[in-house]
């Protein structure tokens, strides 16, 4: 806890000077599918908790959910549930980018593939047969998706302006 303080004071005064955002991953807010795709990582929950406090304390804070695995984590209802949680943690933002799948990360996660889901093991074969992404027409369809999830559950509005601004920036700033 004490840590956390520290990071949290740490980014507040850095924040001071400079425009931050914290970027935390969550790919699916169904902790038992997460334990088995992130064995590892801490539960959605406890991420999602994080981004509370961080915006809590003033730092501005948000989910990435990548990578969005085919018939996994791409679901709209999943989708849903997982901006539907960002917003109630205070999310400022929400992205999600699909799976990519180059060679060196197919040979890992192909056999996870195996072991978990089976089922799927042909279609991601088939799928990323001949290239690290899907198709365009995936990302475009997941791109409006989460746009309109973002503007159900009200992510994001207050970020419109500061991008824009941002935008107008183009020298580096100061740290401190």
């Amino acid at each position: 806890m004490a840590r956390r303080l520290i990071r949290i004071k740490i980014l507040r005064r850095v924040g001071e000077h400079n425009r931050i955002s914290v970027n935390m991953t969550v790919t699916t807010v169904d902790a038992e599918l997460a334990r088995k795709l992130e064995p590892r990582a801490p539960r959605p929950d406890l991420r999602l908790e994080a981004v509370r406090q961080l915006n809590l304390a003033g730092v501005d804070a948000g989910v990435i959910c990548a990578p969005v695995l085919p018939e996994i984590t791409d679901r709209p209802r999943d989708l849903e549930a997982l901006v539907k949680a960002a917003s109630e943690a205070g999310a400022k933002h929400v992205f999600a980018n699909p799976l990519f799948l180059k060679p060196c990360s197919a040979a890992v996660f192909l056999p996870f593939l195996e072991e978990n889901f089976p089922e799927l093991v042909e279609l991601y074969r088939t799928r990323y047969a001949d290239r690290a992404f899907l198709p365009k027409g995936y990302g475009q369809r997941l791109s409006q998706l989460m746009a309109a999830l973002r503007q159900k559950y009200g992510i994001g509005k207050q970020q419109e302006g500061i991008r824009r601004r941002m935008q107008a920036w183009n020298e580096q700033m100061e740290l401190f």
